[in-house]
């Protein structure tokens, strides 16, 4: 059993940047995909950025590419989500999930094969 927990979110203006934790305890952490998800207000929940076991492998949605890093610390058991050059429409509850390793280019952005969820950080960008 794996139980996570995000934090980092807050209120930011427009261009501006926050950094995501999400930090897990329970089993080692170090054998899972992590991957960050957000939802906004009446819209579907959607892939931001996945990261592999060992950090080597990084997948990110196109809305996501060149201004979010997805980074982590195996020792820490916590995965990271730096977001820069915020921008209203990244309004949203960010949450991370962990799911198994090996992750193909065809799954690491299903919800459905992350097994353990955290309960979400609020993000807000302000115009």
């Amino acid at each position: 059993q794996v139980q996570l927990v995000e934090s980092g979110g807050g209120l930011v203006q427009a261009g501006g940047s926050l950094r995501l934790s999400c930090a897990a305890s329970g089993r080692t952490f170090s054998g899972y995909t992590v991957a960050w998800f957000r939802q906004a207000a009446g819209k579907e929940r959607e892939f931001v950025a996945a990261i592999s076991w060992s950090g080597s492998t990084t997948y990110y949605a196109d809305s996501a590419k060149g201004r979010f890093t997805i980074s982590r610390d195996n020792a820490k058991n916590t995965v990271y989500l730096q977001m820069n050059s915020l921008k209203p429409e990244d309004t949203a509850v960010y949450s991370c999930a962990a799911g198994p390793t090996g992750l193909g280019s065809s799954s690491y952005y299903r919800a459905g094969v992350y097994g353990y969820w955290g309960q979400g950080t609020q993000v807000t960008v302000s115009s």
